[in-house]
C-alpha cells in the first residue's frame, strides 16, 4: 500500500495543483488532488485521534475550529505579501508549525503542507527553491516546532527561499 501511495501521489504532484484562494477549502482540495487515487477520504478532515512519538495532534472535534483560527491569518488581500524575507520566514514557520500540530488528515499531512506552502510562498513573493530542501533536516525542524521551538523550522525555511 505504501508503495502504491508513493507512486500515485508522485504522479498527482506532477500535475498542476488546484487553484484557489489559499483557504481551508483550497487546502482540502490540494489534499484531495494528491491522494484521490489512494484514499476514499482524501480531502476530508480526520475523525480519529492521532499521535506520534508520544505527541497527540489536535483532537478531531477541534480541527475545524482550529483550522479557521489559523487560516484567518491568511485572510485579506495580503496573505503574507509585502513581508521582508525575515518576517516572512518567522510568520511562515509559525503557520506551518500550527498547521502540523492540527494535522487535519489521517495521512499525507506533510506533502499537503509543503504543496500548500509552496503556493503560499510563491503568491507572497517569496518563492521556494524546493530542490534545496533536505527532508530529514526539515522533518527534524517540524518535530522541534511541535514541541515549541520554531527557530530550526525558520532556519530551514530560510534555506529554501530563492
Amino acid at each position: 500500500m505504501a508503495n502504491f501511495e508513493t507512486i500515485a501521489t508522485a504522479q498527482r504532484a506532477e500535475e498542476p495543483l488546484p487553484s484557489g484562494r489559499l483557504s481551508i477549502r483550497h487546502y482540502q482540495a490540494i489534499h484531495h488532488h494528491l491522494f484521490q487515487d489512494v484514499y476514499d477520504w482524501a480531502g476530508k478532515f480526520r475523525t480519529v485521534r492521532l499521535s506520534k512519538d508520544e505527541s497527540a495532534f489536535c483532537y478531531p472535534e477541534n480541527i475545524v475550529r482550529q483550522m479557521h483560527v489559523l487560516f484567518a491569518t491568511l485572510r485579506g488581500p495580503k496573505q503574507l505579501r509585502g513581508l521582508s524575507p525575515d518576517t516572512f520566514v518567522i510568520t511562515a514557520a509559525d503557520f506551518l508549525s500550527t498547521l502540523n500540530a492540527i494535522h487535519p488528515f489521517r495521512e499525507g499531512n506533510g506533502r499537503t503542507q509543503m504543496s500548500f506552502f509552496a503556493l503560499l510562498a510563491e503568491q507572497a513573493g517569496h518563492p521556494l527553491a524546493l530542490e534545496r530542501l533536505e527532508p530529514e533536516r526539515f522533518l527534524s525542524a517540524m518535530i522541534r516546532s511541535f514541541r515549541g521551538d520554531v527557530k530550526p523550522l525558520a532556519t530551514e525555511i530560510r534555506r529554501i527561499l530563492e
